[in-house]
């Protein structure tokens, strides 16, 4: 069974940055589409970004394109997402997530980590 721990998250001040990290486990980590989502209190969760298998293709949330950046390290079995100009409006609960195959659908999540942006 996967399993998907994140980490990393906490409070930061607007205009800051951060590092989530994702551990994977249970299955071949290069076989699965990874994705990070996020719900802020009140909201939807909705997703943020993608990278695929090898790493080689990204996808991003216009929201957050330009400012967050998505990457995998194989051999650690871990998903990251550096965030970086940090808004109020990134405060918000992020989840990894993976599949085999779909981006915007994962079957597999991890219980989540806040991050919190103040101003």
């Amino acid at each position: 069974q996967v399993q998907l721990v994140e980490s990393g998250g906490g409070l930061v001040q607007a205009g800051g940055s951060l590092r989530l990290s994702c551990a994977f486990s249970g299955r071949t980590f290069s076989s699965y589409v990874m994705d990070w989502f996020r719900q802020a209190p009140g909201k939807e969760r909705e997703f943020v970004a993608a990278i695929s298998r090898s790493g080689g293709s990204t996808w991003y949330a216009e929201s957050v394109k330009g400012r967050f950046t998505i990457s995998r390290d194989n051999a650690k079995n871990t998903v990251y997402l550096q965030m970086n100009s940090l808004k109020d409006e990134d405060t918000a609960v992020y989840y990894c997530a993976g599949d085999l195959s779909s981006i915007k659908t994962p079957g597999y999540w991890g219980q989540g980590t806040q991050v919190t942006v103040s101003s």
